[in-house]
């Protein structure tokens, strides 16, 4: 799971990624680690909410 201290620091090193300063190696690194994290703890978010569906038949015919 991901903290909101690191989406900020995704977002912080987004901005400074942006500027005519740009990233240093080991921000880029950085960078490249959290987005990881964040993708991996979406996909994990969405996949236990896809298990959790259950299809309901609601047009039985009598």
């Amino acid at each position: 799971m991901i903290t909101e201290d690191q989406i900020k620091r995704i977002n912080e090193l987004a901005r400074k990624s942006k500027t005519e300063e740009g990233l240093t190696d080991a921000e880029k690194e950085e960078q490249q680690l959290l987005r990881r994290a964040y993708i991996d703890s979406f996909k994990a978010n969405l996949r236990a909410q896809l298990e959790n569906i259950e299809f309901v038949d609601n047009d039985k015919k009598s």
